[in-house]
């Protein structure tokens, strides 16, 4: 599966930045408050979509930004295809392409790209994960003394309850936080141990679909109950190692 999904996830990632390097030109809408959609949203799920269909026939699609194929299969390829687009169109480089399969209800591989850092991520539970090709190691403990979590936080979030979630972060489990604004990068800092784990306020099913499984295979689990989960539900979790998620457990708790 690495074999096919890699010219995929490259050519993506290839079209989403020539998008991004005429930022200028791009049409823009919004989807809400401060939540953008561009043409290069669009332009990348249909190329990702088309080729999907070939290598994988009978398998559903499902884009975030509309394209929506039942599977024959009882699988389904999730597609964001530029996670972080508030970043993409402010010039940032913390934005990916992504791809998840979904067997029934659950996250089984995945597949993620960072063009700008050219970072290629793929695996799933059983199959290893490569970055670049190369397999990383499985995520285990935590070190207390420089401990940090990435934060995502939706800005239909409440802020009393954004603000409660930081305090959590830094008086009761005594870390530092990150917040890249993208929920794939964000994990991605977790399958490479840049940070220890992820609290999310508000994340799109669609955003954790690839990097799930990837994390799943490197021992980093969830809250996340996905036989309760909806393509279109925001989510409130967190992630991490056992040692993370038993820190981070009283807050999961309260939601």
């Amino acid at each position: 599966m690495y074999e096919a999904l890699e010219p995929i996830m490259r050519e993506a990632g290839a079209l989403a930045a020539k998008y991004f390097d005429r930022l200028s030109g791009l049409t823009i809408e919004s989807k809400g408050h401060l939540d953008l959609v561009s043409e290069a949203d669009r332009e990348v799920e249909k190329l990702i979509g088309e080729r999907l269909r070939a290598a994988f026939p009978g398998d559903g699609i499902f884009g975030e930004e509309g394209v929506a194929e039942p599977p024959r299969t009882g699988r389904a390829w999730i597609v964001d295809p530029i996670d972080g687009t508030f970043n993409f169109l402010r010039g940032s480089d913390h934005w990916a392409v992504s791809i998840g399969l979904r067997d029934g209800t659950l996250p089984r591989f995945g597949a993620v790209y960072v063009p700008e850092r050219d970072q290629l991520m793929i695996g799933g539970p059983g199959q290893g994960v490569r970055l670049n090709g190369k397999a990383l190691p499985k995520r285990a403990g935590l070190d207390r003394t420089k401990a940090a979590c990435s934060v995502g936080f939706h800005p239909t979030i409440p802020t009393g309850e954004q603000t409660e979630a930081l305090r959590f972060i830094l008086d009761e489990a005594r870390m530092t936080f990150r917040n890249t604004g993208s929920a794939v990068t964000g994990l991605i800092d977790v399958a490479t141990g840049a940070v220890d784990g992820y609290l999310g306020l508000g994340i799109s099913t669609w955003d954790l679909m690839a990097m799930v499984p990837i994390l799943a295979e490197l021992g980093v689990g969830t809250t996340l109950d996905w036989n309760k989960i909806a393509l279109d539900d925001k989510l409130r979790f967190v992630c991490g190692t056992p040692e993370f998620l038993e820190i981070y457990a009283p807050l999961a708790r309260r939601w």
